[in-house]
């Protein structure tokens, strides 16, 4: 099998892929190829479709002579299989923020492997509402750009205590919450996440800037599932802090160590 090609564009699709399957393009991946990238016919791409793995296509053109000939596809080959979906699952829950800050959290968010993006509504929560649409967007890009095969699912825009990881935290199989407690003692966190290594489900929880109200902290802190951690001595960012802790999670009880 050819080894992975990271050089070439990357699209998410929903056609099932296989070999020589034909791909149409929509409006948006022909002007990205055609118009962004500059390719043209003969040219190869990579698709994924979250199911079937990725695989190398190339590009063909209705018309080569065309000025502006319509493209599309033909598989070709498979370059990585598909991942098996009984691994660990990394829900990262977030209070809103504003455009620019979240499309960064959530672009970051994908790359370090999150499979559930889960906008939550806190007291202190500064945007009431999320573009779903745009939410989508940005999951998909950083999918393409980053070689993530298995898409991340998003929910909408819930209240803190109505989301399930709260809600049913009493149950056996609830995930582990890790939480991003501005007021914990600055300790090393990885002794904190490495209680849970054991579980199948953990999520990540980073409240807003300006943190978590009173009431809201000792709500967490009563859950049987919480685990509060202290992301270092310095005050983050809100974008900042989802980084650090995704990434000290991934290391202690994630894919990093896999």
């Amino acid at each position: 099998m050819p080894s992975h090609e990271f050089n070439l564009p990357r699209l998410l699709v929903e056609h099932r892929l296989s070999a020589s399957q034909l791909v149409a393009l929509d409006k948006a991946q022909a002007n990205y190829l055609g118009n962004v990238m500059r390719a043209r016919a003969g040219d190869s791409v990579l698709l994924f479709n979250g199911r079937d793995g990725e695989w190398r296509a190339e590009i063909h053109a209705d018309d080569p002579n065309a000025r502006r000939p319509k493209l599309y596809l033909i598989v070709a080959e498979q370059t990585r299989k598909q991942p098996p979906d009984d691994g660990p699952e990394l829900r990262y829950l977030f209070a809103p923020l504003k455009q620019a800050r979240q499309d960064y959290m959530v672009q970051k968010a994908v790359e370090m492997g999150a499979t559930a993006i889960c906008p939550v509504r806190t007291d202190r929560t500064q945007v009431a509402r999320v573009n779903a649409d745009r939410l989508t967007s940005n999951i998909r890009e950083a999918c393409e750009q980053c070689g993530v095969l298995s898409v991340p699912t998003s929910e909408p825009l819930a209240a803190l205590t109505g989301i399930p990881d709260i809600a049913n935290a009493a149950a056996s199989s609830a995930p582990a919450l890790v939480f991003c407690d501005e007021r914990a003692p600055v300790r090393d966190p990885s002794h904190a996440i490495a209680q849970i290594s054991q579980t199948r489900s953990v999520s990540v929880l980073v409240g807003p800037e300006g943190g978590f109200s009173d009431g809201e902290r000792d709500m967490l802190l009563r859950l049987p599932n919480a685990v509060p951690i202290a992301i270092g001595p310095r005050i983050l960012r809100a974008d900042t802090a989802a980084v650090a802790a995704l990434a000290a999670v991934q290391m202690v009880w994630g894919d990093w160590r896999r």
